[in-house]
């Protein structure tokens, strides 16, 4: 293949532009906002997911509560009725009054019972409250966090794409110029070599691949028109000549 010295050049050129794109891609991705926000959104997950079993064990304590008072005014209202009875002198057999007593004292047992019961909620209730509330503020202060950082990520994304746009509008100005046919072989090395197409042949030596060429290689480049577009004989990149390449 041939193409005129400065187009070669130019590809130099190009490739400055793609290794820059490269490093702006790269830089994106590798933002330590993004690292940040996946740790900060799994504590986030899992403070949630607690909140969620607080806030269920709350309820559950709540209905369990109100289960429980509900029963122990079932033993008291059955305890007033039952000491009405006894107090109106309605009752007057001792067998009848004795069983009346006993039930009293049962039902006073049961309602201490219940109550104790109700206790042992409350304080289960509140210690999930408790829990609920220093949840959620701890999920607030997460999801701020979380905030923070994607706004910081968000803006430092816009700043990348901003530039890679410039980049990309550059590079798109300068492979106008270059034939198509070199820009169709720079593109396929480039995609088969790490994203270098071609590289600069500086003082002997293969900027793509960083080795020296021999001294037959040399020769070839002497004896080579400056319109052939060379190819290192290590990498096969493209190699182009410059004013410094120590020919």
């Amino acid at each position: 293949m041939n193409a005129a010295p400065a187009d070669q050049i130019r590809l130099l050129d190009v490739q400055a532009l793609d290794v820059r794109l490269a490093q702006l891609s790269h830089k994106s991705r590798s933002l330590p906002e993004h690292a940040e926000i996946e740790q900060l959104s799994n504590d986030l997950a899992q403070l949630r997911d607690l909140l969620v079993a607080s806030s269920t064990e709350e309820s559950d304590t709540t209905r369990e509560q109100t289960k429980a008072e509900q029963d122990v005014d079932q033993v008291r209202q059955r305890a007033v009725r039952d000491r009405q009875r006894l107090d109106s002198g309605a009752v007057s057999s001792p067998k009848d009054l004795e069983s009346l007593q006993r039930e009293l004292t049962s039902l006073a047992k049961r309602q201490g019972d219940l109550e104790d019961v109700v206790l042992e909620i409350m304080e289960r209730r509140e210690g999930a409250q408790e829990r609920v509330a220093e949840l959620t503020e701890r999920v607030s202060a997460v999801q701020a966090k979380v905030d923070d950082a994607t706004a910081r990520r968000d803006a430092a994304t816009a700043e990348l794409d901003a530039e890679i746009a410039t980049v990309t509008k550059d590079r798109q100005v300068v492979a106008e110029v270059i034939p198509a046919d070199l820009m169709k072989l720079y593109d396929k090395l480039r995609a088969q070599q790490g994203g270098v197409g071609a590289a600069r042949l500086y003082q002997r030596r293969c900027e793509g691949c960083r080795l020296e060429l021999n001294i037959t290689e040399v020769n070839d480049v002497k004896a080579a028109s400056p319109d052939t577009v060379l190819r290192c004989e290590n990498c096969h990149r493209i190699l182009v000549r410059t004013s410094e390449s120590g020919l």
